[in-house]
């Protein structure tokens, strides 16, 4: 590795060194554990909605929804601090950090599965917090070691949700059916003590470490307003939280939507359908974004408004085929959010301006994404369908792929 007067690095002739693949793998178990965990929530939703309406809770599937929106709204609201924990204790120690949260909220959470107030703190926060804080650091650090084929790497280790999510779904729901629910989440926690593991593998290019001047570092200020200086980075701030208002809803209510419709078929199905799916649409637009003749924020937009169209034409399903394309359809433009958040930011701004744009992007989607599926929980107790939950999900998500039309306009 070598260090451009820009800070980018880039490959020696010799090629990438251990550490490089090291990290790679090490992000992939990491998204893996902790994304795979948060995609299945509606595995575990369908069994907390399940008992709250048992008990008489009123508005059940709304708070059982928003544990698990929550969790995810946690995990990208606390960007920002992870990447300037990062800037001040290093990828490694953040990631550690996270790991010990990640695993006390859920460890924590096994214990509490009858009062969801608690779980709101503790699977939906301290869990969430734990995500973000071991996530981060893995997904900013790829850019310090890769140049070329960012957009492919970055693919690969996003694709360890996807692995992680096909193969999650029908364990924890084996655990629940046979342990219960306390015991599965005991048995998440035990996993994720893999996390601190594989996280002592984040560490910068060595001869990017030698670079840096410690003075230098600790008069770098904790936020870096630089980047709200690019026209393009406003409008990628604003149009992507827009369309993620109605972006989970789809993921989060389809279990109990095909339990409804079709309830003579296997609504975790749908769930590893998808998980299969992000796999392939990971790599697949990482290796796109990757193709400097196609402009990365396009294929973003492609996704935004594929998913908006998708979620609104599940209220049409009329087959369990259907379904099966849906969730297929859904699954593949996933794969194109997080895979090509870092390659966005890596392209506006230089590694040690990135880092931060990328903590600050998914800070901003945080809130949209917390706010849908309890909204359609709402919305369905109310209406007992979900004509209308999937319909008011579906329609701002493909406002917002429209609203990026106007950052290809823009030179950076």
């Amino acid at each position: 590795m070598e260090v451009e007067a820009m800070g980018r690095p880039t490959e020696t002739k010799s090629g990438l060194g251990m550490r490089s693949w090291l990290i790679v793998v090490a992000g992939f178990v990491i998204n893996g554990l902790m994304f795979g965990t948060i995609n299945s929530y509606s595995v575990i939703y369908f069994e907390l909605q399940r008992v709250l309406k048992e008990s008489g809770t009123i508005h059940a599937s709304y708070k059982a929804s928003l544990i698990g929106s929550l969790s995810v709204g946690t995990t990208l609201a606390f960007s920002p601090v992870a990447v300037i924990l990062v800037d001040k204790l290093g990828h490694r120690v953040t990631a550690l950090i996270g790991a010990f949260f990640a695993i006390l909220g859920m460890f924590s959470s096994s214990y509490l599965t009858e009062c969801v107030e608690a779980l709101y703190l503790t699977y939906g926060v301290l869990f969430g917090l734990g995500v973000s804080l071991a996530f981060t650091p893995a997904l900013a650090i790829l850019g310090l070691h890769f140049k070329e084929n960012l957009g492919i790497v970055s693919g690969f280790v996003n694709t360890g949700s996807a692995v992680f999510t096909i193969a999650i779904p029908p364990i924890l729901k084996s655990m629940i059916n046979d342990l219960g629910l306390n015991w599965a989440l005991r048995i998440a926690a035990c996993c994720m003590l893999l996390i601190p593991v594989v996280a002592i593998a984040l560490k910068p290019p060595a001869k990017k470490a030698e670079s840096s001047f410690p003075q230098e570092q600790n008069k770098r200020p904790l936020f870096n307003l630089e980047i709200w200086k690019s026209k393009k980075f406003i409008i990628w701030a604003i149009g992507a939280p827009f369309s993620l208002f109605g972006y989970l809803v789809a993921f989060v209510h389809i279990v109990k939507f095909a339990s409804i419709n079709f309830p003579d078929h296997d609504g975790k199905i749908l769930v590893m359908c998808i998980g299969l799916a992000t796999a392939f649409g990971r790599v697949f637009f990482g290796v796109m974004s990757d193709v400097k003749s196609i402009e990365k924020i396009l294929l973003q937009q492609i996704s935004f408004f594929a998913i908006g169209l998708l979620t609104i034409l599940l209220v049409y399903a009329s087959s369990w085929t259907v379904m099966i394309f849906i969730a297929f359809g859904l699954g593949f433009f996933d794969g194109c959010f997080m895979s090509l958040v870092g390659p966005i930011a890596y392209d506006m701004f230089a590694p040690e301006d990135a880092s931060q744009a990328i903590g600050f992007l998914l800070g901003l989607c945080s809130i949209p994404l917390t706010v849908g599926p309890p909204v359609a929980g709402m919305l369905f107790d109310q209406s007992q369908s979900y004509d209308l939950p999937f319909f008011v999900a579906g329609v701002p998500t493909i406002v917002g792929s429209l609203i990026l039309f106007a950052a290809r306009c823009v030179k950076h």
